[in-house]
């Protein structure tokens, strides 16, 4: 089913320019996921799992200069980049070195996560995405590649918690299902009433589709392009550009019912 396009009308120039922005904001994201069946009944949601770097945090670290430093040079991180399709699992390719060399690659991206720390910044919308979802007693869950270090700093900067909050040192981490299939179960919820919203189709969308869960990609620059032209496997179910976006995927594509009392952590 081809997605539904929103056009704007006259009456929308004549807005406030932040109301503005909501409102252009929630075309976009009707625009960029299918349009449900006439009829069709909403589906439930009773999680959502977050990623935490350029998620729920804006962007600070330059990770092609990591990753430049952590391969020794321009010709090995373009090797790697090469090799994986264009993108770098930095991660998976330290896995397979000595261990010295692992000791000196985790020290580099420990120094650049450090900097990073003290730029943190929360992402805009997400203190009002997470309070829409508390209201509705939807859970809300975070996966990250970052250290558990990152993730405390987070939860005590910005006064949110999410739990479970599973860092890189849970194993194997993603893109494999793992943490996002160890998250459902400890809330006894089924894949298939979960969302996963991230910004990196290689990890966080493959993540959520292996799991069985819905997917949200969080593209605020377009660099993944339209939505229909993503490969299959790793197409998200919805694509926005804004957590402020994530509002109206959640509002005219799932029954946000609480969770069952007994159910609760």
């Amino acid at each position: 089913m081809l997605p539904r396009l929103i056009l704007a009308p006259r009456s929308l120039l004549l807005l406030p320019a932040p109301r503005r922005a909501a409102v252009a904001g929630r075309a976009r994201a009707m625009a960029a996921a299918p349009a449900p069946a006439q009829g069709a009944a909403r589906r439930p949601l009773r999680g959502v799992v977050f990623d935490m770097d350029g998620t729920l945090t804006v962007p600070v670290i330059d990770f092609p200069a990591m990753y430049r430093e952590v391969l020794g040079g321009d010709a090995a991180y373009a090797a790697a980049r090469a090799a994986g399709g264009g993108a770098v699992d930095i991660l998976h390719c330290i896995e397979s070195w000595a261990p010295d060399r692992q000791r000196r690659a985790y020290e580099v991206i420990a120094r650049f996560e450090r900097e990073g720390l003290d730029r943190l910044q929360i992402m805009p919308g997400a203190s009002e995405l997470c309070g829409f979802l508390d209201s509705k007693q939807i859970r809300r869950g975070l996966i990250t590649r970052n250290v558990k270090d990152a993730v405390d700093l987070f939860h005590q900067r910005f006064g949110m918690m999410f739990v479970p909050a599973l860092s890189r040192e849970f194993r194997p981490y993603k893109p494999d299902p793992a943490p996002l299939l160890h998250i459902c179960s400890t809330w006894n919820i089924p894949p298939h009433e979960v969302i996963m919203i991230g910004d990196s189709l290689k990890d966080d969308i493959v993540c959520g589709k292996r799991a069985g869960a819905f997917t949200c990609l969080l593209d605020e620059t377009g660099r993944y392009g339209p939505h229909d032209s993503l490969p299959d496997d790793v197409r998200p179910d919805f694509k926005v550009s804004s957590l402020t976006e994530v509002f109206t995927v959640l509002e005219e594509h799932f029954d946000v019912a609480p969770v069952p009392a007994e159910s609760r952590i």
